[in-house]
């Protein structure tokens, strides 16, 4: 499998990223260890999850992703250093000073993370979100410590804006300190403000790796949601109902006809679409069966023409 390097950090990495949100969420464990065991087995090699997934679950409190996947690494030996291991911190675990980007947090947030996950280092750390109350030199400069200790690798920026990325771009350069190497937005067919134009422009620029989450639009872009009536009973029926929209049909149409002139899903051609599009490394998506992981490997392998690009884009 044709693999992309992922910015300045040094990895390379297969095209597609396991979204790991869903583990201990919508896949149990035993059924997230089988997905993840068919992820590898197909050569990918880069899961990304986070401190507080899945906190949002009535009776979860954060950590739940974490923890499977420790227990999976525990119960593979040797997996551990087949891939690339991705987590964040900085969104509200719920005690008193537990969220954020201050050093003190970042500090303990960091062990918390590494004692669930069962592992010695983190290869790379994100700030999950923007902290307006702490200074880019206070957080840079945890991440410092964690890098000379061996705990985290490399760092990189979940949902930063092009202004503030330039801003802790900046104060990495004038202090001597860390810089972020990754970027993850928000970014799919569907919703493209928040990575084109300046963000992508910078990330160029800078040799930034991009790897995007909601890469199919929380799953609307499977074609599977047509009509709030297919919403009932879905855990994300909340989050798809704003693209059953004029424009989100028009798309669909328009995904639909390019997968059937490929032999493939809606949803391998608009992960394809995000594996060739200017400026990204990788898309991150989430799976909850074998068969969806089978269906990365097709997307993995499937090139888009440029006249399909340009409809895609288009729509």
């Amino acid at each position: 499998m044709k693999k992309a390097t992922l910015g300045s950090t040094g990895f390379e990495i297969a095209p597609i990223v396991f979204g790991g949100n869903v583990l201990g969420w919508t896949t149990n464990e035993k059924e997230s260890f089988r997905v993840l065991d068919a992820f590898v087995d197909h050569g990918f090699d880069a899961i990304d999850t986070a401190d507080v997934y899945s906190a949002w679950v009535d009776g979860h409190s954060g950590g739940e992703s974490e923890t499977v996947l420790g227990k999976w690494f525990s119960a593979r030996p040797g997996m551990r250093d087949k891939v690339k291991l991705f987590t964040k911190v900085g969104s509200d675990m719920g005690g008193d000073g537990e969220k954020g980007l201050g050093a003190a947090w970042i500090g303990k947030a960091v062990e918390n993370s590494l004692k669930r996950m069962q592992v010695e280092s983190i290869d790379l750390y994100f700030s999950h979100w923007p902290d307006p109350t702490v200074r880019h030199e206070e957080t840079l400069g945890a991440y410092a410590e964690l890098i000379k200790a061996g705990k985290i690798k490399a760092i990189g920026a979940s949902n930063y804006d092009a202004a503030l990325l330039q801003a802790a771009l900046e104060a990495s350069e004038k202090n001597g300190l860390p810089a972020y190497q990754v970027i993850q937005p928000e970014y799919n067919l569907y919703d493209r403000t928040a990575f084109e134009g300046d963000l992508r422009d910078l990330c160029l620029r800078k040799n930034i790796g991009v790897v995007t989450y909601f890469s199919l639009a929380a799953g609307f872009l499977s074609g599977k949601y047509r009509s709030e009536a297919d919403l009932k009973g879905r855990q994300r029926g909340g989050m798809v109902e704003k693209y059953l929209t004029e424009r989100g049909m028009n798309l669909l149409d328009v995904l639909e006809d390019v997968a059937s002139a490929h032999s493939a899903k809606p949803a391998e051609v608009a992960l394809a679409w995000l594996i060739m599009r200017d400026g990204v490394t990788a898309p991150i998506a989430s799976a909850t069966s074998v068969e969806q992981v089978e269906s990365f490997a097709k997307a993995a392998a499937l090139t888009l023409s440029e006249e399909d690009m340009a409809r895609l884009t288009a729509a």
